[in-house]
């Protein structure tokens, strides 16, 4: 964008605890896309200033956020922090780690599994094979995954090792069988003659 020079104007700032006049210096371009002006953050940040753009423009004046979000939601957060910061991903350990939560998964199919949930791993290079069994240990480490018993019997999910272009690689899971076979979690929302109706001999 071209600058062709600067300009003075005056601006009034109505609101209802007092009014605020200022006289910005403004930078004039010749091949904006906008028709209007920018207020600098220094005004804003100098009079508490809040412009908030929606159908009806409001204007907020002299309010300190910064102040009341540091009162309120510091200690709140650095509680829930220490709380939980098992689940919060850091540069340690840059996964969260959620525990008490478990997902259940419902299959329309009973055991044993059609071949399409017993399919075995995707042939892959030995670079490959190491760089997944490398992602394995990290999980391991990280007590995200652990080995399974002799035992135990679990659905097998394909391991998919995704390279993006600096080199780096993320291990991921082909679920897409598993989704076709998979009872969907359903939450009917309750229509309103039904409401009306269990309401009706209510007081």
């Amino acid at each position: 964008m071209t600058s062709i020079g600067t300009i003075n104007k005056e601006i009034i700032l109505p609101h209802k605890k007092g009014n605020i006049r200022l006289n910005p210096e403004f930078v004039v371009l010749d091949d904006a896309h906008i028709q209007g002006c920018i207020l600098g953050t220094n005004y804003k940040r100098m009079y508490g200033i809040d412009i908030y753009n929606s159908k009806n423009r409001h204007i907020s004046i002299g309010t300190n956020k910064e102040k009341k979000f540091h009162l309120i939601y510091t200690n709140k957060f650095t509680e829930d922090y220490e709380k939980e910061q098992t689940s919060i991903s850091i540069g340690e350990e840059p996964l969260g780690k959620i525990k008490g939560h478990d997902i259940e998964l419902y299959l329309d199919v009973e055991r044993p599994y059609p071949p399409m949930l017993r399919r075995s791993p995707y042939p892959e290079s030995l670079e490959t094979r190491k760089e997944i069994e490398k992602h394995f240990n990290e999980l391991l480490d990280m007590d995200v995954i652990r080995k399974i018993g002799h035992n135990e019997i679990v659905g097998i999910t394909t391991p998919v090792l995704i390279t993006w272009h600096d080199c780096k690689s993320r291990l991921c899971g082909d679920l897409r069988a598993l989704n076709n076979y998979t009872k969907a979690d359903r939450y009917p929302i309750p229509r309103i003659p039904h409401a009306l109706d269990k309401l009706e001999k209510a007081r």
